[in-house]
Formats: C-alpha cells, structure tokens, sequence
C-alpha cells in the first residue's frame, strides 16, 4: 500500500491542516475519555516542532448542518492544551474570514482548534465548495483520523484532492499494522469474528474466507453456524432465517481452503445475568429452556493450538457475552493466550472493533497486543475489503 506519509512533507511556516478525530466521549460539557485527543498528540507534535501552523479540523456529534451549542467542539481545547503541554487556540469556524484571521494570527508551531465541521451542512455531503474553503486556509492536509476515512466527507476526503496530502503518525500506524494482518501477512493467518449477528457481518465474513488460513466464529453468530449445521441451540440468540446463508460460507470455506473453526463445546445457562450457574454442554446437548453464552472450554483450548500454528491473527468480536462473568471466560482466556504469544514475538495479533477493544481491556491484555484498532466502522470495512475514500486520497499513483 503505497500513501504519502507526513516525513516526506516540507511543513514547516506552513499551515497544516489536520484532520482529527475528536469525536470524544463527553458528559456535562467535560471530556470523560481523552484517548483519541491522545492518540492526536505524536501528529500535532511532528508538525508543531517543525514549525507549522496546526489547524485541526474534526467533526463532534451529529449537528446535521446546524450550530448546535451542545455540539461545540470549544470544551475540547483545554483537555488538549493540558495533554499537549502548549496552549491551543479555538476558532469559531472551519472556513471564512473570522477562520483565516485565527490562524493568521497562530505563531509559527501554533495549534488552533476548528469548529465542528458538522455544523455546514456541505460536509457530509462531500460538498466541493465547502472543502475549497476549508483549503483556502491552509498550505497542506494531513489526514490522521482513520477511524472518519470510511466517510467521503468534505474534511476527509474532498480535501485530499486539493492540497497536497499525507497520512499523519496514528493514520500510519493503523495503516501499517492493517496491512501487516490483512494485505501483505506473514502466514498462516487465523481470524477470529464474534458478535451477534451473521447478517451484520456478512460482507467480512465472505471477504474474510477467501483471505485466511483459518476462520474461528463464536459469539451469538456461532449459534446460527450451529443451527445450520443440524445442531439444537435451545433458547440461545440466532438468526434461523440466515441458516442457508450461513451453509453457503461454510461451502465457500471449503472452496477457499479455509479452515472453519466453529464451536465443538459451548457453554450455556437459562438466565443471562452475572453469576448464572453455568453448564459445559457437548454440540446437541442443550436443553429448550437453555441458552448458549460461551465458548466452551475444548473450543478455548482448539482455538490456542490454532494461534500457536499461527504467525498472523486478526480478531474482531468476542467469543461470548464477556460483559457478564462467568461468561467472559473463553474470551479472556483467548485473548490471554493470543497476548502472550505476541508479546513472545511469535504472533502479530491484530485486533479492532468497539467490542473487542472492551474485551480485550476486560481481560487485561491490551498492552501487549501488536496492535488495536480503536476505529470502529472503518476498521471493520476495511475488514470486509471496501475502500476507504479518505485512505485511497492519500495513496501515490
């Protein structure tokens, strides 16, 4: 994957227009989760030392093209100058006169903060002459908000075309590291996809089998692979209306020469809340009244001799409903596994997706992973093999 990265940039008086993301969580007008400004820190640093004007530009909420006061993205600056050790400046605006005189006004290696781009209604609309005006202020892009590149929106990707542009530190990251699990991996490669829903993860899943070594499947989704295949899942969550589906990835599979790793124990309860009393049961075993909550223990232990056969593991989903112990306990024990392995340097273990990032923090194994997505959407549709219009704009020729 050939992309323009921000070394190879000449940046310094000049104004750097830097597209973040900031859509953070808050409550009461305070930022209560700073791990995306933090994310932001090695970019704004790289260019600020080098002498240009940072202009970062980010969206917040959903505005729908109106100034929504609760929708400013103004409580941001101070977290971010606190975090950054500088101060960092707000404009009211992303674009227009009031927007240049701000960071005119900026000392060289300045940070200002933009307005919510949300608030024009062009962005999302990828509208050209909002992202010409959004141009107008600086002299180059630099695009380090993976997690927005799967929006073709005016600050993402409209803006690309019209400045010269580079991916920043964290885009560069992500960006190495999903190559290193997906586009060029040392092999064999084995996935792991959880969750609830197969109709949700279709386009990754049908992807997926034609790119792996091996596939494990677990979480609610499981249930419907089971189901397809004969096996009585009592009152567990499943898709019935996507058993043929579910047969048709299970022959495209074998088509692929992609093992299948799907449950061969489980783990079930009648009620689903935290300390049920929980049973190992064998494929075919479970009661009406039962539902199925987890990995069993001989899938756990299947699933550690597939990562131990591995170089290269991507993971996306848990194996269960590990918010809830005792049902967190294949997933944990996975995910300990798979974390030791890398941190041995005989695994690069991949991961992504809002619930895996929690699953993996639950078992405490975060740190050691080689690398974890925090992006979300755009994680999982470059997962499914789309193009990311904010990617492919900063892409050489």
């Amino acid at each position: 994957m050939g992309f323009r990265r921000l070394a190879d940039a000449d940046v310094k008086d000049k104004r750097a227009l830097v597209r973040v993301d900031f859509n953070v969580p808050m409550h009461d007008g305070a930022v209560n989760d700073d791990t995306r400004l933090k994310a932001a820190l090695p970019t704004i640093r790289a260019l600020s030392w080098k002498g240009a004007k940072v202009v970062l530009l980010a969206h917040f909420d959903r505005p729908k093209g109106k100034r929504v006061p609760e929708m400013s993205l103004k409580p941001v600056a101070g977290p971010l100058a606190r975090l950054l050790g500088a101060p960092v400046a707000f404009a009211d605006d992303c674009i227009g006169p009031a927007a240049r005189a701000a960071i005119d006004a900026l000392p060289a290696g300045g940070v200002i903060l933009m307005e919510n781009t949300r608030y024009h209604a062009g962005e999302e609309k990828n509208d050209p002459a909002l992202a010409a005006e959004m141009a107008a202020l600086g002299d180059l892009y630099v695009n380090d908000a993976f997690s927005a590149a799967h929006r073709a929106h005016a600050s993402t990707e409209g803006l690309a075309h019209l400045l010269p542009a580079y991916a920043g530190l964290s885009m560069q990251k992500e960006l190495e590291a999903l190559e290193a699990a997906l586009g060029n991996p040392k092999r064999p490669v084995l996935g792991i996809v959880g969750g609830s829903k197969v109709s949700t993860k279709l386009d990754l899943l049908k992807n997926l089998v034609g790119k792996l070594d091996r596939l494990a499947i677990g979480g609610g989704m499981a249930n419907t692979f089971l189901f397809a295949q004969g096996h009585e899942v009592g009152a567990s969550y499943c898709e019935r209306d996507m058993a043929e589906t579910a047969r048709e990835i299970i022959a495209l599979a074998g088509r692929s020469n992609c093992e299948l790793l799907l449950p061969v124990d489980i783990v079930a309860a009648e009620v689903m809340q935290p300390g049920a009393a929980a049973r190992v049961r064998g494929l075919g075993q479970v009661d009406e009244h039962e539902r199925i909550l987890d990995a069993g223990p001989e899938t756990v232990a299947r699933l550690a001799r597939a990562m131990d056969a591995s170089a290269t593991l991507i993971w996306n989903g848990p194996l269960g409903v590990f918010e809830m112990p005792p049902f967190d306990r294949g997933t944990v024990a996975a995910a300990k596994h798979a974390a030791s392995l890398a941190k041995a340097g005989r695994l690069i273990a991949v991961a992504g997706g809002g619930d895996t990032v929690a699953a993996l923090n639950h078992a405490g194994v975060s740190a050691d992973f080689t690398f974890i997505s925090t992006a979300g959407g755009a994680f999982l549709e470059w997962m499914e093999g789309k193009t990311l219009p904010g990617v492919a704009a900063l892409e050489t020729a």
